[in-house]
C-alpha cells in the first residue's frame, strides 16, 4: 500500500498538476495540505473521476486538510484536534482508510518567533501531542502525515546556521517533534534513511530547487503496528520542478499489506 502526503499550495489553482501527479504515481492514499479553498470549492467531483474518494476540511484562501483513497471513500473520524474546539484554522482530519487511521496536519508555520504566532504553534504541538498519544493508547494502526512545519534535525536542513531563529527550526519545536517521535511513533524517512540529506520543500526564491537548498519539513509517522511493516519511501522530486508547481514534492511511503488484504 502506498501512501503520501502532498502540501499542494492551492488545489484549485495547482489542480491539473494534482491530477497528472495522482495518475503518475498511483498512492493508495494521499494526505493533502494548504488546499486554500472552502469546503464549497473542494473539487470532489474530479478527484472522483480520477478515482479517487475525498473527505476535507477546507478554509478560504487559508490552510484546508484534506484525505484521498484510491477506489474507496475515507470514513471520517475527525475534523479538528481535541482540546481546541474555538481553533478557527481548518488544519487537522482523520479518517478511516482501509483498516488504518490517518491523521492529515497542516501545523502552523509560527513565524516571527517569538510572538502569537509562534506561541499558537506550541499550543497547537500540545495539542497534538495529547492527541497522538490517545491515539497510541487505543492501539489502532495510525499514521500522522503532513506538513509539520518542523525541520527535526540539522541533517533536515541545508542551512542550519541561517534557521536558528526560525519557529520552523526553534529548539522548543525541535523538542515536541521529539517528544511526539518518543511516544512510540516512527518518523518513516529517518527509519530508512538515518543518515541521508532529503528535503521534501524548497523556496521559490534564489533558485532554492536547483541548487538543492532545500527543507525537510513533510513527515510520515507511523503507529508501532504499522512501523514493521514499511517497506519503502521516497520524495517525488519530479513534480516539484515541473512549471507552477507547489513549493513542496510529495513524499510517500509503501507498507506491506497484512492488515488490509
Amino acid at each position: 500500500m502506498k501512501i503520501a502526503t502532498f502540501n499542494v499550495n492551492g488545489i484549485n489553482g495547482r489542480l491539473g498538476l494534482l491530477l497528472d501527479w495522482l495518475a503518475e504515481a498511483q498512492p493508495d492514499a494521499v494526505c493533502l495540505q494548504e488546499l486554500k479553498a472552502p469546503d464549497e470549492k473542494f473539487p470532489a467531483a474530479l478527484l472522483e473521476k480520477a478515482g479517487y474518494g475525498a473527505v476535507w476540511h477546507g478554509q478560504k484562501s487559508w490552510n484546508g486538510v484534506a484525505i484521498l483513497a484510491r477506489g474507496s471513500e475515507p470514513v471520517v473520524t475527525r475534523r479538528g484536534l481535541p482540546g481546541s474546539p474555538d481553533d478557527d484554522q481548518s488544519r487537522y482530519i482523520e479518517a478511516a482508510v482501509r483498516g488504518m487511521l490517518i491523521g492529515c496536519l497542516y501545523l502552523p508555520n509560527g513565524n516571527p518567533a517569538p510572538g502569537p504566532k509562534f506561541d499558537y504553534k506550541l499550543r497547537w504541538l500540545e495539542n497534538l501531542l495529547l492527541h497522538a498519544q490517545d491515539l497510541l493508547a487505543a492501539g489502532v494502526p495510525a499514521i500522522l502525515a503532513g506538513d509539520y512545519n518542523v525541520m527535526p534535525t540539522e541533517l533536515d536542513v541545508y542551512a542550519p546556521e541561517r534557521w536558528r531563529d526560525d519557529a520552523l527550526f526553534r529548539p522548543e519545536v525541535r523538542a515536541a517533534y521529539a517528544r511526539l517521535v518518543d511516544q512510540g511513533w516512527t518518523d518513516a524517512v529517518r527509519q530508512l534513511h538515518p543518515e541521508e540529506r532529503i528535503y521534501t520543500f524548497w523556496k521559490y526564491w534564489r533558485n532554492a530547487f536547483e541548487r538543492d537548498a532545500g527543507l525537510r519539513i513533510d513527515h510520515l509517522l507511523l503507529s508501532p503496528s504499522l512501523a514493521p511493516h514499511l517497506t519503502a519511501c521516497g520524495v517525488d522530486r519530479t513534480a516539484r520542478a515541473r512549471d507552477h508547481s507547489s513549493d513542496h514534492a510529495a513524499v510517500w511511503i509503501e507498507l506491506d499489506d497484512p492488515i488490509w488484504r
